[in-house]
């Protein structure tokens, strides 16, 4: 017979051994416990008790941060988005939560959903978006919000629909209150936007008054914060973007032109706060503070301390002289008012700015793509070189 000899460990390697093993499992619990996703808290909810809402444009800026208000205080979120401004990075944090849904919907489709509550956002907002393809922002505005509306009939929902200041135009009565009629130009090149969300107003009020839907409008004037696209086209990221890149900060026309700037939070706040009451005619949410476009360049300019110039651009089709909203319903029907000072919020979306622009750049180094945002910002330099080396980027 042949015998096998068999070695046995002494006690000091035999713990050894364990200590080891025992370390193995500790970090592969570590890795499992890091990979499942920890959500924001919410509100809870018993199931009878929660509203199912549908946030359309629930991806994009606003919608974005309204769905984060929404879903903390415990209901059931369905966004609906074409992601054609939007981002999934905006709802990330939310994705596999079970109050949460998303959906890879344009509305100029039908959608056949079960809801209590409809806060109907979708739309381009900003002129080069709105402006890039007029006709599909008329229909989306247009066949979008019959659809919406057709929904809310079908199910008995209610419809918080996201009107504009640019209802007004280029106004003739400043501050502009909500009874004011407007003076737009139904063939300029803003027109796709103005007119739309006018004839969509029209449309909210024709469903109402013949089908009993419960209407909610909100005309939002110029909104700014976290998650605004970088490439938006607006003032306040132009400004930002200029700054941070160390460049000459650029102004259409004199820079006389006037804006009223509310931070989203208030926005928000104003938004839920319609959804809830019961004032059907629609009710500016917007910041009557107001200042004029080369003051707010100096503003950002100096808040980023970068010291460019400002330089003068020609004036812009159709870009309304004055903007400031009455707020006296707001604040009498609704107990709404804007909190977030312009300084306050200004710093925390150059921060914002500052995050993604430093994302952007490191990604750029790797070849990888950021998930913060759509598209990267070149500077012109930067473009200049990608061109020379025929690198493909999106602007």
């Amino acid at each position: 017979h042949q015998f096998i000899p068999v070695y046995s460990l002494g006690p000091e390697e035999s713990i050894e051994n364990l200590k080891i093993e025992i370390q193995i499992l500790k970090n592969r619990l570590e890795t499992l416990e890091n990979s499942q996703k920890v959500y924001p808290k919410v509100k809870f909810f018993p199931l009878n008790d929660q509203k199912r809402i549908l946030v359309t444009g629930g991806a994009g800026f606003v919608g974005s941060h309204l769905v984060d208000r929404l879903m903390r205080e415990g209901h059931r979120i369905t966004v609906a988005d074409n992601f054609f401004t939007g981002t999934k990075s905006n709802i990330e944090h939310w994705i596999g939560h079970p109050n949460f849904e998303l959906l890879n919907h344009d509305i100029v489709n039908p959608l056949y959903l079960e809801v209590d509550e409809i806060y109907h956002l979708a739309s381009p907002a900003s002129p080069p978006h709105y402006m890039y393809n007029p006709i599909k922002t008329i229909k989306t505005n247009t066949v979008g919000t019959i659809n919406m509306l057709g929904l809310a009939r079908r199910v008995k929902a209610k419809l918080l629909f996201a009107s504009t200041s640019e209802v007004y135009g280029d106004p003739e009565i400043h501050p502009q209150p909500e009874h004011y009629w407007g003076n737009v130009n139904p063939i300029g090149p803003r027109a796709c936007y103005d007119e739309s969300k006018r004839v969509a107003e029209a449309m909210c009020f024709a469903y109402a008054k013949q089908e009993k839907v419960q209407i909610r409008i909100a005309r939002i004037f110029n909104t700014y914060g976290p998650r605004m696209n970088l490439n938006d086209g607006r003032v306040v990221s132009n400004f930002i973007l200029q700054s941070l890149q160390n460049q000459n900060l650029t102004l259409y026309g004199d820079g006389s032109q006037t804006r009223s700037f509310q931070y989203i939070d208030d926005l928000v706040n104003g938004l839920v706060a319609l959804m809830s009451g019961n004032y059907t005619r629609p009710v500016n949410l917007g910041n009557p503070d107001e200042y004029s476009m080369g003051q707010l360049a100096e503003i950002i300019r100096d808040m980023i301390g970068n010291g460019n110039e400002i330089v003068m651009r020609p004036k812009m089709e159709d870009d309304p002289q004055k903007r400031k909203p009455d707020i006296f319903l707001a604040k009498n029907i609704l107990n709404w008012e804007p909190k977030v000072s312009l300084k306050q919020g200004i710093q925390k979306t150059v921060d914002y700015f500052r995050n993604e622009l430093n994302k952007n750049k490191n990604n750029q180094h790797t070849g990888e793509t950021s998930y913060s945002h759509n598209f990267y910002y070149l500077s012109p330099e930067e473009e200049t070189k990608a061109k020379e080396k025929n690198f493909k980027f999106e602007l």
